[in-house]
């Protein structure tokens, strides 16, 4: 019988199973109360809107074009339409050969992981990060080196601490992943004072940012900040990541890169290889939807759903939790971050959070590279009610505090 394992290679060793997704299996139980996954709220996707988009993009004249093979770049339309989002971002001096379209921007970083790293190439990181980066950046190759984050964000004293010890042993970076706006999974946005620095210290030490923005459109408190993209005005150093996800519904399953066209280019090749294009009958009913000027009116009604259950949760918390909880009180995006005593180990924990109380999170551990936070969690409010986000935060306040008192 065949050993599989003597033909796997290397880098497949390295694929692990997101402790996300194993977790998540346990909180969706019946009568679990999930603050868990990084979800949005069924009821609010534009179902009869998109159905009617998708009936455009199959009737007699596009039909045929809609379920044919596409250009790897994407469909012109949605592209051009891209474009124009883009200028609502900020970003002014691009074209067609600047922007690509993916199959969501989680294909967006397994590409740029494909062109950018080799095995013991750096990355930085902020310190939580997006778990499934993380997992992309290692399973080819990377090494990291780590920022932490606080209510401003990402911290550019430590970057350009690392930047500087780095050259003096005579190494350099590929890139800075970031998630400057409602981090995952911290919530905090970089002040502008900071994405100038960030893009200062790109210009000083030569490498670049690969920006994450899956979700700077959902802010529900405060003032737009650019997005770092809008800043680097010579168009050479960030390489800009954008999803549907988010904003319309994950089953959309598109997202876009905006970048130099070098980057562009190479990117385009390596998604030749893996998927060809990106379904063109969703680009086509995307493109459509964007067109009829629905995606803007969606956006603002998830906003003021959103920004209820996000001050819910924090009312909650006020309420329920522990005195000396920290938590970074997001003006938007999909999650809390919650730090509790060193000694709380959550994901040790979690298994009788689940079972005794009926409640389930996500363990901060799984957001450091390094494997620390181990007295951390996310918690989502996008996805549950606002009864539920209120049960589920009194029980596992008790949970913590009943963990609390066993330590004395």
């Amino acid at each position: 019988m065949l050993n599989y394992d003597d033909f796997f290679s290397l880098r497949s060793s390295r694929v692990k199973s997101s402790i996300i997704r194993e977790l998540l299996k346990l909180g969706n139980q019946p009568g679990i109360i999930s603050l868990g996954g990084g979800l949005p709220d069924p009821a609010l996707f534009p179902i009869k809107e998109f159905q009617e988009c998708m009936n455009e993009a199959l009737n007699e004249e596009n039909g045929p074009i809609s379920l044919q093979y596409g250009e790897t770049p994407g469909y012109q339309p949605l592209k051009e339409s891209l474009i124009e989002i883009s200028k609502k971002d900020g970003i002014t001096n691009i074209d067609m050969d600047n922007l690509l379209v993916t199959t969501a921007s989680q294909q967006g970083i397994s590409l740029l992981s494909q062109v950018f790293l080799e095995d013991g190439d750096i990355v930085i990181t902020e310190k939580p990060t997006y778990l499934s980066a993380i997992q992309s950046f290692k399973t080819f190759g990377a090494t990291f080196e780590c920022v932490s984050i606080d209510q401003e964000g990402a911290s550019v004293e430590e970057l350009e601490e690392i930047l500087i010890r780095l050259k003096k042993e005579g190494k350099r970076i590929k890139f800075f992943y970031t998630i400057p706006t409602f981090q995952n999974p911290g919530g905090v946005c970089m002040s502008l004072e900071r994405r100038k620095k960030v893009i200062a210290l790109a210009k000083e030490y030569g490498f670049v940012i690969v920006e994450d923005n899956p979700y700077g459109d959902l802010r529900y408190k405060g003032d737009d900040l650019p997005c770092l993209k809008s800043l680097d005005t010579t168009n050479e150093y960030v390489v800009y990541l954008r999803t549907f996800s988010k904003i319309l519904a994950p089953g959309n399953r598109l997202g876009w890169i905006v970048g130099p066209k070098a980057i562009i280019a190479k990117v385009s090749l390596s998604k030749q290889a893996v998927d060809l294009c990106s379904p063109v009958i969703i680009q086509m009913a995307t493109d459509i939807y964007l067109r009829k000027g629905y995606l803007w009116p969606h956006i603002e009604e998830i906003r003021k759903s959103y920004s209820i259950k996000c001050q819910a949760m924090l009312d909650a918390v006020a309420k329920y939790f522990p005195a000396d909880t920290k938590i970074l009180p997001p003006d938007g995006g999909m999650f809390l971050w919650c730090s509790f005593p060193e000694y709380i180990d959550t994901q040790a924990i979690f298994t009788t959070a689940v079972e005794k109380y009926q409640v389930a999170y996500i363990p901060g551990s799984a957001f450091f590279p390094d494997g620390t936070g181990q007295n951390t969690a996310r918690l989502n409010f996008t996805k549950p009610s606002i009864e539920q986000i209120d049960e589920g935060i009194k029980r596992l306040g008790a949970f913590i505090k009943e963990e609390i008192a066993k330590h004395g």
